[in-house]
């Protein structure tokens, strides 16, 4: 049964109440609605009310007013230091007033301009703390014509104390807010993938469905083509996105070590080890395990790997207690794991448990598309760190980036624009400025005197020699950039005489 706080007469039942509420507050308005309710009842008051201070203004405003008056007053504000609530905010002490009218502290304007008659008042300060005074909350007459008492101001000041400790709260809880949104726009933009080109949207699209599943899955990629922000996006849109996230780089550890960091070790494990440690996967629980560089992992370590993703089971380093985990992995690798199984250095169990789903990360050369708003953002980043604002590329230099083949990827890219920005003139970024040479065929060359036939061919010709050379001469990448069958491809290539690309 739902109580309401109004229609409870006693003060130790109406203050039990509102405590058990304060410290969950989820409607501030509606809770300091009832405080002021609660303390009108209990004092048996003709009106009360709660006023705010603004800083901005140094003046106090009727947040919440009971009575006949109530609403009418919300239109006055009082400056701090004026009538008996400006002095009592700008104080901090409170005041027993029995006969408002004979007190040179009281304003008249406001009770004259709502025709209300006030006789007697209590006012006490609203603090967060000894040195941080927010407002007040005042009673106006005793409802039977006599005054106030001492008993009634501190009934009145422990109504305050709520009222001030919800306040605090729901501030407090607002800031944590403020901060987590702020935290997670800092964050989203830092892990962002940029990029707008039918290859990349479509691996994003993949992603986003995978993200949905517990599916494990291997993401390819060479090095420097963001498989870890992959790896966070599939985290970030999946049920266990306010789980932990934890990333393992495979080949930053010897195989000792990785087995610690992984599984854990209990006290006396070996030398060194003066306490217990948890690894990787307890820290995971219910959240995700990305395994970066997943194939340099020695085969020693595979197949305890293998024995958690089949079982969810582990034992720590030097232990014999069984630990249960529900952890999502994904993996990354930039090399060819089915080659790495053919010549028997990866487990072929343990790649078909992490190869679930596949998902390529496609080469910069294969999206140059993306590589302005990548050139873009990264300048962005580097005009926050360095206070140039107004450094723009130019677009020779941006055409110079179009015609490279980036084989460092988006991680070179970003250190090309860095030395640009620091090593250049803080004004404009031009072609001398970056650290590459175009290696890509410009179109607009075509000879003159050629027939429309002869052009198109020189065309197509330059048009799939570009394409092979973005994806490393992979022609089923380029058939399907092109939107071409690949065997029409191969067609092609052997009528220009194309030699195919390493």
């Amino acid at each position: 049964m739902k109580t309401n706080i109004s229609d409870t007469t006693a003060p130790i039942s109406q203050l039990k109440a509102i405590s058990s509420w304060v410290s969950s507050v989820q409607d501030l308005d509606k809770l300091l609605e009832l405080i002021i309710e609660s303390v009108t009842n209990v004092v048996q008051a003709e009106a009360a009310s709660l006023l705010l201070l603004d800083p901005k203004t140094d003046s106090l405003y009727f947040k919440v007013a009971t009575g006949s008056k109530g609403e009418a007053v919300k239109e006055f504000k009082v400056k701090m230091g004026q009538g008996i609530a400006g002095h009592v905010a700008k104080t901090g002490k409170p005041l027993l007033i029995e006969d408002a009218q004979k007190d040179n502290r009281w304003l008249s304007g406001i009770s004259n301009s709502i025709d209300y008659e006030t006789r007697s008042m209590a006012c006490v300060p609203l603090k967060i703390n000894a040195s941080n005074i927010i407002g007040v909350v005042q009673v106006i007459n005793k409802a039977d014509g006599t005054q106030f008492t001492p008993l009634d101001m501190e009934v009145l000041e422990e109504f305050s104390g709520l009222a001030a400790l919800a306040i605090g709260s729901a501030r407090s809880l607002e800031d944590v807010r403020k901060e987590n949104l702020d935290l997670k726009k800092e964050l989203g933009e830092k892990y962002q993938i940029i990029g707008q080109s039918v290859v990349l949207k479509k691996v994003i699209q993949d992603a986003q469905k995978l993200s949905r599943t517990k599916t494990t899955a291997l993401i390819q990629g060479e090095s420097g083509t963001g498989k870890e922000l992959l790896a966070r996006l599939i985290h970030r849109e999946s049920p266990r996105k306010n789980k932990p996230l934890i990333i393992l780089n495979c080949a930053a550890l010897p195989e000792t070590l990785l087995e610690s960091e992984l599984f854990g070790y209990e006290k006396g494990a070996f030398t060194g080890a003066t306490g217990r440690k948890t690894g990787k996967f307890e820290a995971a629980h219910e959240g995700t395990l990305f395994l970066d560089e997943i194939g340099e992992m020695a085969p020693g370590i595979q197949a305890k790997l293998l024995r958690v993703l089949q079982e969810g089971v582990f034992y720590r380093v030097g232990g014999n207690t069984p630990i249960t985990v529900d952890v999502r992995v994904l993996s990354a690798t930039n090399k060819d794991l089915k080659k790495e199984v053919a010549e028997g250095r990866f487990r072929e169990d343990l790649f078909y448990r992490l190869n679930v789903v596949q998902l390529d990360m496609p080469a910069l050369r294969e999206r140059l598309d993306d590589v302005q708003c990548l050139a873009e953002h990264f300048l962005n980043v580097f005009k926050k760190e360095t206070g140039l604002a107004d450094l723009t590329i130019s677009p020779d230099a941006m055409d110079k980036m179009a015609l490279y083949n980036w084989p460092g990827n988006i991680r070179e890219l970003r250190n090309a624009i860095e030395r640009a920005v620091v090593m250049g003139d803080g004004v404009m970024i031009k072609p001398e400025d970056l650290p590459i040479t175009a290696t890509l065929p410009k179109f607009g060359g075509l000879k003159f005197g050629l027939t429309l036939d002869e052009a198109l061919n020189e065309f197509k010709k330059d048009f799939i020699l570009m394409t092979l050379k973005h994806t490393g001469g992979n022609r089923s990448k380029a058939a399907k950039i092109m939107d071409i069958q690949r065997t029409y491809l191969s067609r092609l290539i052997t009528r220009y005489d194309i030699r195919d690309l390493a």
